[in-house]
């Protein structure tokens, strides 16, 4: 009989779930070991597929990619924003496999391209055992650099997402801390951890282009999207140099050059914050397939009920 769902919650370390949860995960873990035994282009070029052609169009990623694509860019044409969203998808089919065989990306990235303003401050820092808080973005893989710095003997960290569902989530971040580390999920708890690491010399690394509620409206392609600060935030507190990097995915669908903008200068939390933005909108407006379209970025209705109740607050006696 297979495993049933743990229920004993009693030990912590025991991810605990739905029989539904639990019946995913073990699809999902199969349809990635199934991945991983295949050569490293056909198994791009699988799950590119995969969750472009039927994944993104089942689970609605589609439909918010275009909707998105239509908040930013209402002139584009139907069949144009369903072309880019389909692109979109089978860069984020490769990039889910790709992070999850991380040493081979390590591997991978040995011999790629290191490019940008970035890296004679970067060498600087690290000699001088400055920290250094790499930002960045959904973006191509966003892995990718920091696979490469590491592939190169640096040492940095950073936060993950946690998934929902609880048994995923378990390889999940196990898969995570293979690469380098310390790694912290996301959360105040995980946010303290990473500023400990980087106060104490440390790199890590933040992706900052997730909405939140506590953010603040920042112009991202030309729309407001609530962002959080708390990168600025931390690399002032640490006086940690501030540097966006990209993974920039090449034509063969399977290459990648590591790019690293010039350090941020520090400043006011959101000015900062602003700088990242604009480097990462320059990355967009260059190639819009590399970035994660079906990510909830703007959520405009939810902007303006807020506003709304912002005003009527405002204004009652």
């Amino acid at each position: 009989m297979a495993d049933r769902p743990q229920t004993d919650v009693s030990d912590p370390e025991m991810p605990t779930g739905t029989w539904g949860e639990w019946a995913s995960d073990h699809a999902l873990r199969s349809a990635i070991s199934l991945c991983l035994a295949l050569p490293l282009k056909m198994r791009l070029w699988l799950m590119g597929g995969l969750v472009s052609r039927i994944v993104a169009p089942l689970a609605g990623y589609e439909a918010r990619a275009m909707q998105n694509l239509a908040h930013v860019w209402p002139e584009m044409s139907h069949t144009e924003r369903r072309r880019l969203a389909r692109r979109v998808a089978d860069n984020a089919g490769r990039t889910m496999i790709e992070n999850y065989d991380v040493l081979g990306l390590r591997d991978r990235m040995r011999d790629a391209p290191v490019t940008g303003p970035g890296l004679p401050a970067m060498e600087e820092a690290r000699e001088a055992g400055r920290p250094i808080l790499f930002v960045t973005g959904h973006y191509g893989n966003f892995e990718a650099p920091r696979a490469a710095l590491v592939a190169r003997g640096w040492k940095i960290g950073g936060l993950y997402r946690p998934m929902s569902n609880a048994y995923f989530n378990a390889h999940y971040a196990e898969n995570m801390h293979r690469l380098s580390g310390p790694v912290f999920e996301q959360g105040r708890r995980g946010t303290m951890g990473l500023m400990r690491h980087i106060r104490g010399g440390g790199m890590g690394v933040l992706l900052f282009d997730l909405y939140s509620g506590k953010g603040v409206p920042i112009e991202f392609m030309g729309r407001p999207a609530p962002t959080l600060t708390s990168a600025a935030e931390i690399a002032l507190k640490t006086d940690a140099l501030m540097v966006p990097f990209f993974g920039i995915r090449q034509p063969d669908g399977v290459s990648f050059e590591a790019h690293f903008d010039a350090p941020i200068p520090p400043g006011d939390p959101v000015e900062m914050m602003r700088a990242a933005t604009r480097a990462l909108e320059a990355r967009i407006e260059a190639d819009p397939a590399q970035w994660f379209w079906i990510h909830r970025r703007w959520k405009p209705e939810r902007q303006a009920r807020r506003q709304r109740k912002r005003a009527a607050a405002n204004t009652a006696p």
